[in-house]
């Protein structure tokens, strides 16, 4: 960021009440763009001051105004946005965001022709940002690199959106202002700029990142106007051999001479953009541009524009009906045109800076019109010496005629004492007059007073009695009650004479600004609306919601179209999502109990349509449940199985077989074995067995008599 300099009489104030300017960023003949803190929001913005000389100029700050406030309905993410515009003790502002980085100008500066994944990839944003202009109806006018602002965290955003308006209303009529270097032909020669004036811009800019250069040259930038006209852009595969020919196309495309040809808008040409980057291969989005071109012409400088020469011929619309007055530069400023009879100027504006393009009117530089003989810098020197001794020679023969030599009335001596001493006689007059007027008349100083916070009446009193005049205009203000005095023009303590009219500025209260409507929008959202609206943040409440997914404002306060202040605090209130239920456990439960607590928790009991066995769970009762715990929201769904209790199995007999095979065979079948002995069980066999050649439950037990 450049610094602030240290003379800078802004530097520390307080503009508004509101901005505490930083720093200086860039100044320009026009304006001068500070970095300053708005205290009421807490944040870094871009506040551009304009000059006295054009904030003394009502037409201009009433179009200003409007043009400020058709940009600041444009909301995008690649369009820097303008947040205030105001008049503070005649200083005239406009607020902007701060974009702190640097530009597409520095970008071309450090790197030339940039390859072409690079050169696509940057001015994608923009022609995304353009053509939600376009979409709202608005022309940027000024497209150039200079006003393509690139964030330090790589946002990428486009400046002074419709300032160029403005600026050009406020000149004469018949002027147009643009930067000459990416001008479209219908602005040079005077129609109605629309969407595709700027498309032409873009596709300028984009000649120029790919190869490293303009596509006209000329001496002096009417040069370069009179190429945008009468010829066409050529290909800039002719500088970058290799490069893929739609790109070439692309180009020439929105180049093109005839507005019709052109892309209609920017989303137009947002989508041939992409369309072109999704198909190029690899090698030709990373060809590598050649550093230097010495084997390639340079690009021939323009012919000059015909003019009007005596007996012949008739003049070119570029070249007006007089002599052309340029301004050098070979930077890419801002100029302003002007047509019509008066002679032709071109005038430099470049910002010096950030990149914000601060609003200049810059100096202009004279160059000699034509003669007889054709321009002075056709003549050689010998002859241009010649002329500049004829006319130094000419212009001393008028002053000597114009000097008298001699007096017509000679007079006479009495006649001379008369005549002075009515002069002393008026003299004396006049002087007395005059120091009673200063002294103790109309034109005496006098001290205005204190009279914040009085009633109108009582001011008009004490100004009278001061011996002021006073005259009065309504103002906002949101610490001075309605119809109390805010304040004074000039302030309160300041000598001035009493001929001199002080202004009273009487409060209106403060100014109230409806508030947007922020409920349904996610908190982001309702965050961006209210900054755009210049209301503050109030407390976010949290609440859970079945309707409204998490992150969604529920309910505001103030409510939304309620007037306000600026700067008020609005409390939201924010949906947390569904409220969370835990899953009740209903294993081993009846079916009907355990339907009644899964739905008397919110949630909803599906039975699975296959029942199965279970050896330990009763029939009719819950086997199993999925989800079996965890938390789902309201009407959530809980899969119960049911169980059919255990199965039957057939208890095979084994009367006469080995105990120990028969309790192994009846344990696999699932049966719990218990073993009686007789006599000790001394040989092992099974005498009885109790159940036997039955179907009984699974897990029953089966007693074997064992002798």
């Amino acid at each position: 960021m450049v610094q602030e300099y240290s003379s800078d009489p802004l530097v520390g104030t307080l503009v508004d009440g509101r901005y505490l300017i930083q720093s200086r960023l860039a100044s320009g003949g026009m304006s001068t763009v500070y970095v300053a803190t708005d205290r009421r929001l807490e944040r870094d913005v871009a506040l551009k001051v304009l000059h006295p000389h054009m904030a003394g100029d009502p037409q201009f700050l009433d179009r200003l105004g409007r043009e400020a406030k058709t940009a600041a309905r444009l909301s995008h993410p690649h369009v820097v946005g303008v947040l205030d515009q105001g008049e503070d003790d005649r200083v005239a502002y406009l607020v902007m965001e701060y974009i702190k980085g640097h530009t597409l100008r520095d970008v071309l500066k450090d790197r030339g022709a940039l390859p072409p994944r690079l050169a696509l990839a940057l001015i994608d944003p923009v022609v995304e940002g353009l053509g939600a202009a376009h979409e709202a109806g608005l022309i940027h006018r000024d497209i150039k690199p200079e006003n393509v602002l690139i964030a330090d965290d790589g946002r990428i955003k486009l400046g002074d959106f419709g300032l160029a308006r403005a600026i050009s209303t406020s000149t004469s009529t018949g002027a147009l202002i643009g930067t000459v270097a990416y001008l479209s032909p219908e602005l040079v020669l005077g129609r109605q700029a629309d969407a595709r004036s700027d498309i032409y811009s873009v596709g300028i800019m984009l000649y120029e990142m790919i190869t490293g250069r303009q596509p006209f040259d000329g001496e002096v930038p009417i040069q370069v106007a009179y190429q945008h006209v009468n010829s066409s852009v050529g290909a800039p595969s002719e500088l970058v051999p290799g490069l893929a020919g739609e790109l070439d196309e692309l180009v020439q495309w929105c180049t093109a001479n005839d507005p019709d040809k052109r892309p209609v808008n920017g989303n137009a040409l947002l989508s041939e953009l992409r369309h072109i980057r999704r198909n190029l291969s690899d090698a030709e989005l990373d060809l590598q541009p050649p550093a230097a071109h010495p084997s390639l012409p340079p690009v021939p400088p323009a012919p000059s524009p015909p003019v009007r020469r005596p007996g012949g011929g008739a003049p070119d619309p570029l070249a007006g009906d007089g002599a052309t007055e340029v301004i050098g530069g070979r930077q890419q400023p801002t100029e302003f045109i002007a047509r019509g009879n008066n002679p032709t100027t071109v005038m430099s504006a470049a910002p010096r800076g950030h990149g914000y393009g601060p609003l200049s009117a810059p100096d202009e530089v004279e160059y000699p019109g034509n003669s007889d003989d054709g321009p002075d810098s056709a003549v050689p020197a010998s002859k241009r010496a010649q002329r500049k001794h004829d006319r130094d020679e000419e212009k001393a023969r008028q002053r000597a005629a114009a000097t008298p030599v001699r007096s017509l009335r000679e007079g006479n001596p009495r006649r001379r004492g008369l005549l002075w001493i009515l002069v002393l006689v008026v003299a004396a007059l006049l002087a007395g007059g005059a120091g009673w007027f200063f002294g103790m008349g109309p034109g005496s100083p006098g001290t205005v007073p204190q009279l914040s916070n009085k009633t109108v009446a009582e001011a008009q009193q004490l100004l009278r009695a001061a011996g002021f005049q006073s005259t009065t205009k309504d103002v906002y203000d949101d610490d001075v009650k309605p119809g109390l005095v805010v304040g004074t023009e000039p302030a309160a303590g300041e000598v001035i004479r009493k001929f001199l009219p002080v202004s009273l500025s009487v409060s209106k209260g403060p100014q109230l600004f409806p508030l947007p409507q922020l409920t349904g929008k996610s908190l982001d959202e309702a965050k961006t609306a209210l900054n755009g609206a210049g209301m503050a943040l109030g407390k976010i409440s949290e609440t859970f919601d079945e309707s409204e997914p998490a992150g969604t404002v529920l309910a505001q306060a103030p409510r939304s179209g309620n007037p306000v202040r600026h700067g008020t605090p609005v409390d939201l209130t924010v949906s947390k999502g569904p409220q969370p239920i835990p899953v009740p456990d209903v294993r081993g439960q009846d079916q009907a109990d355990a339907v009644k607590a899964i739905e008397a928790a919110g949630l909803k009991a599906v039975v699975a349509p296959v029942a199965v066995n279970d050896r330990k769970v009763p029939e009719g009762a819950v086997v199993a449940q999925d989800p079996a715990s965890g938390n789902l929201t309201k009407g959530g769904s809980v899969t119960l199985t049911i169980s059919k209790g255990p199965r039957l199995v057939k208890v095979p007999s084994f009367i006469g077989k080995q105990a120990d095979e028969a309790e192994a065979a009846l344990r696999e079948l699932g049966f719990d074995v218990q073993v009686n002995d007789i006599l000790g069980g001394f040989f092992g066999t099974v005498r009885d067995q109790d159940p036997v050649d039955e179907e009984v439950p699974e897990g029953s037990v089966v007693t074997l008599t064992v002798v």
